[in-house]
């Protein structure tokens, strides 16, 4: 074992040999330690960041958190708990639960798995039957990247419009941004029409398409927290000084130095890779926001990181048709609560008791401090006060709740549909279950029954 040191600076080489790669780590002064990591998964990089930990005193993987649970649990139920078929890779990720004449459809995040958005069927809530996907295999739409490692397909919605059903969603175009489609069908099942290109680009992410005041609308979600982590990790890569005026754990300082010193490799992986690199500096910052936060603002350094630490969710109205949007977007929420973190996301807008309700997600969602909350107003597009804490939080059954959808129940009650990783899960490409909760509303505030 490396010796553990106390200077908080690093060298990383790093050489790339077919899927996996070859570290050399080497602090300054000490002894240099070498790597191999085989391939460029999450798992790949968690056990390379748990040698590290031991080695340099970094910090240690998000599995090794120990989240603070709810003070009870609550009256949520699972729903579907694992897999049902071998084509669903990993599992029910931002699900949306939409309840038609015919029973419920259900449609989640696919990730970058061969066939993209599963669709499930359920008259009882109890019994799911996988019907298909929106693109199977070779069928995703020629704007879209798609394959293994390549593609991302997440947070599909689908919404009645008239007469069909439109279903809009993230994909990365071919230049690897982010981007918002939209495809149409006569019936949930499909068969789905895309529109041939993206309705909304430029690092976009997890829409919503609502008609509850008569016309379509989008909202959705600027993915700036993607923009942060490496432009932070170059910035301590050239004002390493800063280190220790954003972090107080020893800890997190070394995390930080070492992300300073792989950052220049990580620029040249693929997006998700980079996310990755850069997630045990995402855990530190998150452990120090306020001070990351605040010792930007004074350095006068961090203009750009600060705005990218801002993730507004807008909304827009959308053309009769679904292909292009109208007048000018409004900003609807923000990141500006502590539990947040550094991002909000996956908006969902329902009408309950004559007012607005939009249901969010918040925090790492790789993190037990990922969580559900809820803001509530007059109109579609706000203003929205949000209730100060979230509605739902990991407990010690279920973590990292997030991405809700709200349909009625079998007694057309509403309820609240959302993702959960099992206990001592959570990340990319990792398993999502399916649960739900009922929702009760009255004057400002949102309760669980």
């Amino acid at each position: 074992m490396c010796p553990c040191m106390t200077i908080l600076q690093f060298k990383v080489d790093a050489v790339a040999d077919g899927e996996a790669t070859d570290f050399i780590v080497t602090p300054a002064n000490g002894v240099a330690c070498h790597y191999r990591v085989a391939g460029g998964d999450p798992l790949h990089y968690e056990q390379f960041f748990e040698q590290l930990a031991r080695d340099f005193g970094t910090r240690l993987p998000r599995h090794f958190e120990q989240p603070q649970p709810a003070a009870s649990e609550p009256p949520w139920r699972p729903l579907i708990t694992d897999n049902i078929s071998p084509r669903i890779l990993s599992g029910y990720g931002d699900p949306a639960a939409f309840k038609g004449d015919d029973g419920y459809w259900l449609v989640a995040t696919s990730n970058d798995a061969p066939d993209a958005f599963p669709i499930l069927h359920s008259t009882d809530l109890e019994h799911w039957e996988p019907v298909g996907f929106v693109f199977e295999e070779g069928l995703t739409p020629a704007w879209t990247a798609a394959g293994t490692q390549v593609g991302d397909f997440w947070a599909p919605e689908l919404a009645r419009v008239g007469e069909e059903y439109w279903l809009s969603y993230t994909a990365r175009d071919r230049d690897n941004v982010l981007s918002i489609g939209l495809a149409k069908s006569s019936h949930p099942a499909g068969p789905w029409t895309d529109l041939g290109r993206p309705l909304l680009g430029n690092s976009v992410i997890d829409s919503h398409i609502s008609t509850l005041d008569g016309e379509p609308a989008l909202f959705w979600k600027r993915d700036t927290n993607s923009h942060w982590p490496r432009p932070l990790a170059g910035l301590l890569r050239e004002q390493p000084h800063l280190i220790p005026l954003l972090f107080d754990e020893e800890a997190d300082r070394r995390t930080a130095a070492f992300a300073a010193a792989v950052q220049p490799w990580a620029n040249t992986r693929r997006p998700m890779e980079r996310f990755f690199l850069m997630q045990p500096l995402i855990r530190a910052a998150l452990a120090n926001w306020s001070k990351v936060k605040q010792a930007l603002q004074r350095s006068g350094f961090g203009a750009a990181i600060l705005e990218s630490m801002s993730t507004p969710i807008l909304a827009q109205r959308l053309a009769e048709d679904g292909g292009s949007l109208i007048g000018e977007p409004t900003v609807v929420l923000a990141n500006d609560l502590d539990w947040e973190g550094h991002l909000i996301e996956g908006p969902w807008v329902t009408k309950q008791e004559g007012r607005y309700w939009l249901f969010y997600a918040g925090n790492d969602f790789t993190s037990p401090s990922y969580g559900i909350g809820v803001a509530v107003a007059d109109s579609l597009f706000g203003p929205y006060v949000k209730q100060p804490e979230p509605v739902l939080r990991s407990t010690t059954n279920w973590l990292a709740p997030g991405h809700a959808s709200v349909a009625p129940g079998l007694d057309g009650r509403p309820q609240l549909f959302f993702h959960a990783y099992h206990p001592g899960t959570g990340g990319y490409n990792e398993f999502r279950a399916l649960l739900t909760v009922r929702l009760e509303f009255s004057g400002d505030q949102v309760t669980l029954r």
